[in-house]
């Protein structure tokens, strides 16, 4: 009674006692909306139609048609989208190079003739940024507005192939004439964020591998003639943002209540469980011959070995011997002998579950004939009761096994090899 009315005593006393507790403020950052910073990449430019008035006082003998250049993009950027929002807002301006060279022609006069391009434009594109799966992949499009920067060309023409004494004419440069000073035409492309700053930083950095593509409607550089641009942009993008620090509550450790528990006089009493007598099962495994031994005289299957009926072949396994196993089991020899005398009958079954197979049976005997029909007469068993295609089973007839193991008996048995 006394040690259990102290230990109350103690209960409610520490019950009574006041817990203090800190709180300090532990500092989050959100995930930024606003990012800033500048892409850059490589504009594949593909050219079409036709070009061959370059200049108000200069117009090539043959046309131009197909061309292909690679130019240079880069640009500032401004991008929003809300963390966890499938749409947002970007926008870059800067320097976006269309130059390239056409495919080399013939001119009338049989000289090969070269045009290049410097092209270039200060490009404005705002795109709406779409994210599908709220992830870090995106989509984006949106119209692009192009002032024109550079429209020079150089025109060289070779020595013609019919006078190759006749030295070829000095290279024209100039600017190419009626080059529209605005472009309007749209892109679409998409892109992947890698973020490079820790989730637990202020400033975050993010790298985006991007690409678009520019179609060639809207694009044509000239007012007058064919020629038109299609381009693919491949680069990446740096961006920074700032996120909002978020001060989150959190509570100082407070050292846990300790009771102290009167410990009650306790009896126990075991009753051991009844024993419940197991019977053991044992798995055996036993190797197989794959040899059937005939009596002297006979080509006919012996008795002693389990020969089924047709209907009683679906359902014969040789996983499910013991069906076939004899009454007196006195050891594992007799159970050996059980499997053994089911070897044809084991054979039967797996040719039925592996379709593709096929066995050669090889017959030995004294009398090279007998052995033919032995092997023939294990074959007829296969066949009828297993249903198995002739063709699958090949027989042969011998004197003596390939590799004999007695002196007795190897001129009265078949073998099989698959």
């Amino acid at each position: 009674m006394l040690k259990a009315f102290f230990a109350s005593t103690f209960i409610v006393a520490a019950l009574q006692s006041p817990l203090q507790a800190q709180e300090t403020l532990k500092a989050t950052f959100t995930t930024p909306s606003w990012w800033f910073g500048a892409a850059g990449g490589a504009n594949f430019n593909f050219y079409e139609g036709t070009t061959q008035h370059l200049s108000n006082d200069f117009m090539v003998g043959t046309a131009f048609g197909d061309g292909k250049g690679i130019g240079l993009f880069a640009a500032p950027l401004i991008e929003f989208h809300r963390p966890g929002k499938m749409l947002g807002f970007m926008l870059q301006a800067g320097y976006d190079s269309r130059n390239g060279s056409w495919e080399q022609v013939q001119t009338p006069c049989n000289c090969p003739a070269d045009l290049e391009t410097g092209l270039s434009y200060i490009t404005v594109e705002p795109s709406i940024r779409f994210a599908p799966f709220k992830s870090n992949f995106y989509i984006y499009g949106g119209p692009r507005l192009a002032f024109n920067l550079d429209k020079s060309f150089n025109y060289r023409e070779g020595v013609s192939l019919d006078y190759p004494n006749v030295p070829a004419r000095p290279d024209v440069n100039g600017d190419f004439r009626d080059i529209n000073k605005t472009v309007i035409s749209m892109q679409i492309g998409a892109g992947y964020d890698i973020s490079l700053s820790a989730d637990s930083k202020q400033n975050q950095a993010v790298l985006s591998p991007f690409v678009a593509f520019h179609p060639y409607f809207g694009q044509d550089p000239r007012s007058i003639e064919s020629w038109n641009i299609t381009t693919v942009r491949a680069g990446v993008a740096l961006k920074f943002g700032h996120g909002k620090k978020i001060a989150v509550k959190e509570e100082a450790f407070v050292p846990p209540l300790i009771i102290v528990v009167v410990e009650p006089d306790v009896t126990f009493a075991v009753n051991a469980p009844k024993n419940v007598p197991v019977e053991r099962r044992v798995r055996e495994t036993f190797p197989l011959r794959n040899y059937v031994f005939f009596n002297e005289g006979s080509t006919e299957i012996p008795g002693r070995y389990v020969l089924l009926q047709k209907d009683q072949v679906k359902d014969f396994s040789e996983d499910q011997l013991e069906v076939f196993t004899p009454k007196e089991l006195t050891g594992r020899a007799k159970r050996q002998m059980t499997v053994y005398y089911n070897v044809l009958n084991i054979l039967g079954d797996r040719m039925v579950k592996y379709p593709a197979t096929s066995v050669t049976m090889t017959g030995s005997s004294r009398e090279g004939a007998d052995g033919k029909t032995m092997a023939e007469s294990t074959k007829k068993y296969l066949v009828v009761i297993f249903a198995i295609a002739p063709e699958r089973i090949k027989t042969e007839g011998r004197v003596k096994p390939v590799i004999p193991f007695g002196t007795t008996r190897w001129s009265t048995r078949i073998g099989f090899t698959s």
